[in-house]
């Protein structure tokens, strides 16, 4: 078998989607299989995202998101560190769940939910990490390396202007700060095409999704 991780989700972004950022960030190669494995007993509360790793499997986003950081440095020096990007993780997890359920909104839901979800991104979320960014003076969120909160707002900040692409316009730190995580060499290399990253989710891929996860 491989000693490569192992994801197990319907080939789409989802809830593996920040696993498969940090995973790509850490510059580690992994295998993908798109199956569920709820009928084999496989998965610990019948849900997906699982990650086969290290001879565990395990299943929940943060769960398996903190032991990657922790186990490739990407989760601070301390506790205090990591109390700060745990802090800041929280609001990221937000805001993602917003962008991420765009998708599945009923049709009458999705002008209300789109206009909810840009508000709060421009004038909740954002203005935090600009705020952040400004007075920590340094190239990163947290402390003075790369930890899973500058992978974190990357995807979230790359997720809206998906939807809304001068959306950083009046955040001039969150634009460099953009150039610069979006540089760093496994990252560079996971924003090329035909890396495991995937594009924006369609109605069609959660029909996908929802076939295969009640199969």
């Amino acid at each position: 078998m491989s000693g490569k991780p192992r994801l197990h989700y319907f080939n789409g972004r989802g809830r593996m989607e920040t696993i498969r950022w940090l995973l790509a960030a850490a510059g580690v190669e992994v295998c993908f299989w798109s199956f569920v494995l709820r009928s084999y007993g496989s998965l610990l509360f019948q849900q997906v995202p699982m990650v086969e790793i290290d001879g565990m499997k395990l299943v929940q986003t943060r769960a398996i998101a903190n032991y990657i950081s922790t186990k490739h440095n990407l989760y601070g020096k301390d506790m205090k560190e990591r109390a700060l990007i745990d802090m800041y993780m929280e609001g990221m997890f937000d805001l993602n769940e917003l962008l991420m359920t765009y998708v599945i909104q009923p049709a009458d839901k999705k002008q209300e939910h789109f206009a909810n979800m840009m508000d709060k991104a421009e004038n909740r979320y954002f203005p935090v990490f600009e705020k952040v960014l400004k007075d920590h003076g340094k190239d990163f969120l947290v402390g003075n390396q790369l930890s899973r909160a500058d992978v974190q707002l990357l995807e979230v900040i790359l997720m809206a202007e998906e939807y809304k692409p001068d959306i950083l316009a009046k955040f001039p730190l969150l634009q460099s700060f953009k150039g610069r995580i979006s540089n760093i060499p496994t990252i560079k290399k996971f924003l090329q095409p035909g890396s495991q990253r995937k594009p924006r989710i369609t109605e069609e891929d959660i029909a996908r999704a929802m076939k295969i996860f009640r199969s």
